[in-house]
């Protein structure tokens, strides 16, 4: 009986040890900015199935996904126009998804490596992420055209800069 005890209060330490490593997200904002029409606006609807642990960084997963029908841009006839079949084309696709396959330090904090997946098309993407607080602040740059959503004829003018900020 002794030895049971001695191992459930092992197993319950062990795993109390692990679950403090890892951070849990409390709150995500995804914000853009779609540069050539100066059109800044966010995302909600944010899941997670990420394991984060800032002290071993390369066996953290960044996984998740945001609801495309939550774009907001501040203009409701901008926002209908993005769902629709020719842009975001919410009814076939309604999540925007990332899952990460490699994380590394840098200089100012860290970068994740994954693939986004948009209206479908899945490419890589970097992220860069900084640590302020009780936040990761991760940026990246994307092209709207990469993920078969064109709004301006020229792949530069197609240019979204991505913040997500998670609060833990």
């Amino acid at each position: 009986m002794r030895r049971l005890i001695f191992v459930l209060l092992v197993l319950l330490s062990t795993f109390t040890v692990v679950a403090q490593k890892n951070l849990e997200i409390t709150s995500t904002e995804v914000s853009f900015v779609f540069h050539s029409k100066n059109v800044d606006g966010t995302l909600s609807g944010f899941g997670s199935e990420s394991s984060i642990d800032l002290n071993d960084l390369e066996n953290s997963v960044f996984k998740g996904s945001v609801e495309v029908k939550t774009i907001d841009t501040g203009n409701f006839i901008r926002n209908w126009s993005l769902k629709s079949g020719r842009y975001f084309n919410t009814g076939d696709h309604p999540k925007i998804s990332f899952e990460s396959t490699a994380i590394r330090e840098n200089e100012n904090g860290f970068s994740v490596d994954g693939h986004l997946t948009i209206k479908g098309v899945r490419k890589p993407v970097a992220f860069d992420f900084t640590i302020n607080e009780k936040t990761l602040i991760g940026t990246t740059t994307l092209y709207t055209t990469d993920f078969d959503i064109k709004i301006k004829k020229n792949r530069e003018d197609n240019k979204v800069s991505v913040k997500v900020v998670f609060g833990y």
